[in-house]
């Protein structure tokens, strides 16, 4: 049975018995996330199961997200085939409200944007196009209608579809060779 920790208590418990999994995509986890965690997106656990079942024989699996809604739902596919794991209450997002370190391990390259910043802009810019379109085109103003109809369903259900679609982009996909990393990592 799946249970969440506290940031402070996953803090607390010993890093050799604890491994953390950060299931977000890339561009989120290199964005900030709990030291030491190890990134397998949630679309790639199914992939890493048999590493994540010896890993769990081995440590306790932790599994986080940004706010916990992923990680809970990596819990539960966990469980479903018969894998032992623990959510991290509030994900990322309250671990650093806490005041606890975050690993940002950035790209020197560029910055890096959360899931969340990207679907915030992506939605406001699809908004105000549709609305500049409407200008010329009155039928243009569908797609700001289209994009706040997902913000609403997006808001009732608890799901994205936008950010599923945008963790699709080259920059929110594991970089190759990343599945091996993280296959090794979990064999430790």
């Amino acid at each position: 049975m799946s249970t969440t920790l506290a940031p402070a208590e996953l803090h607390a418990r010993p890093a050799d018995r604890t491994l953390v999994v950060d299931v977000r995509a890339p561009g989120e986890y290199a964005s900030g996330h709990v030291p030491g965690a190890v990134n397998v997106p949630a679309d790639l656990l199914d992939a890493l199961l048999p590493d994540l079942r010896a890993a769990a024989e081995r440590q306790d699996l932790v599994m986080v997200c940004a706010a916990g809604r992923r990680s809970a739902a990596a819990c539960a596919k966990l469980a479903e085939a018969g894998v032992e794991s623990t959510g991290l209450a509030g994900g990322t997002q309250a671990w650093a409200a806490d005041g606890l370190p975050v690993d940002t391990g950035a790209r020197p390259d560029r910055e890096v944007w959360a899931m969340d910043r990207q679907v915030r802009f992506t939605a406001g810019s699809l908004v105000l196009l549709g609305l500049a379109l409407g200008r010329r085109a009155p039928k243009g103003r569908l797609l700001a209608a289209g994009i706040a109809s997902g913000l609403v369903y997006s808001g009732l259900s608890n799901t994205c579809g936008m950010a599923a679609m945008l963790g699709r982009l080259p920059f929110n996909r594991p970089a190759a060779g990343a599945l091996d990393e993280a296959r090794a990592a979990l064999r430790g």
